[in-house]
């Protein structure tokens, strides 16, 4: 019998990570040897156990599971990298690419196709949900800057320019013309929809 494939689940979720690890450790070649629910938590334990293979969640607190991938993979070459998150949204799978990962796949994935890819994961090849790859190829990346982006992200939680403004520390009327470039790059008719877009197409994780 030859060795197990040792795996890394981290999810804030305590029901979804239990649920992955008991559906994952039925498998006679996969072992799980950590769980953590925080992607700050990623390294640290990788280190302490050594897995082979790393499923992370992208939204999670501390680090989020894109960022996760970027610290894993620069503190532990060896260990693989596979994405299974809720949000299949494009620009989280072209981010996670970019950050190290081998694979992306929804949570849904059924069971034994989970399984296997993370068999092919280990094996070194790449695995990608392919509705998800077609979206990301039609969408491109993010059409925003870096400040439009923090502009955006920071709006989420509601205010008006002014309370943007001073979250940001930047003047009124900067905040005004980011506001302005991002609603006509996501083509959207207000602060709410351009919000609304970018979320959409995964463009405004991060802290």
């Amino acid at each position: 019998m030859p060795t197990p494939i040792r795996l890394l689940l981290a999810d804030d979720q305590a029901l979804v990570r239990g649920a992955l690890a008991a559906l994952l450790s039925l498998e006679e070649d996969l072992t799980v040897v950590a769980e953590v629910g925080r992607g700050d938590e990623v390294v640290p334990e990788a280190r302490r156990t050594a897995p082979d293979v790393a499923l992370l969640d992208v939204e999670m607190p501390g680090l989020d599971g894109i960022a996760a991938t970027g610290a894993l993979r620069a503190a532990l070459p060896t260990c693989r990298v596979l994405v299974v998150t809720t949000f299949g949204r494009p620009g989280y799978l072209r981010r996670a690419m970019e950050a190290g990962a081998s694979g992306f796949v929804v949570k849904d994935t059924p069971a034994r196709q989970l399984a296997d890819a993370v068999r092919r994961v280990h094996a070194g090849l790449r695995v990608v949900d392919p509705t998800l790859a077609a979206e990301t190829l039609a969408t491109g990346a993010s059409p925003l800057t870096e400040r439009e982006t923090e502009v955006l992200r920071t709006a989420r939680g509601g205010g008006t320019v002014a309370d943007l403004a001073r979250a940001l520390h930047l003047s009124e009327g900067t905040v005004r013309n980011h506001l302005s470039a991002a609603i006509g790059k996501t083509g959207a008719r207000n602060r709410a929809d351009a919000i609304r877009v970018a979320e959409q197409n995964g463009w405004l994780l991060g802290e």
